[in-house]
């Protein structure tokens, strides 16, 4: 490791810790030839996880970015950001599972619906007009008509 003082490459390691959530090691350093102390820390090399656009494009998957379509999709309703958190925790976990690190747009979508419609069917609706880009009033009320034939059927 590179002192960051003097530039020497010639250190030795005086501590080393895990940190709280075993992800990352923090280690205290001490340059052998200008005797200063620094800190580096070492994590994993992470494998982004791929999404695969309905264009056949790919992205890297972004966490934040599907909590924020279901935040906007929960707007308003009794749902907790906890449970959101759990729905992308899991959508993380399927995409952890896969072999290749790839996942598609469909298939987040679908995954992610299925729970939300457990969870609370007005916030699934607006969910799957975006994601299904509902293009009329039809479609909407059809995917509307399906949940209630679903709660009815209960």
């Amino acid at each position: 490791m590179r002192c960051p003082f003097c530039g020497k490459n010639d250190d030795r390691v005086v501590d080393s810790r895990e940190s709280r959530d075993g992800a990352t090691i923090r280690r205290r350093r001490e340059c052998l030839d200008c005797g200063r102390r620094f800190t580096s820390y070492e994590q994993l090399e992470d494998i982004p996880s791929m999404v695969i656009k309905s264009d056949g494009s790919r992205q890297e998957f972004s966490r934040k970015k599907l909590l924020g379509g279901l935040l906007k999709a929960c707007e308003k309703r009794p749902v907790g950001t906890r449970q959101l958190e759990d729905i992308v925790d899991a959508t993380e976990a399927l995409l952890n599972r896969s072999e290749d690190r790839e996942i598609s747009t469909r298939e987040i979508g679908e995954f992610v619906m299925m729970r939300l419609r457990e969870i609370d069917p007005v916030a699934y609706v607006r969910f799957a007009s975006v994601y299904r880009r509902f293009e009329d009033i039809g479609a909407f009320m059809d995917e509307v008509q399906a949940l209630v034939g679903d709660r009815s059927s209960r």
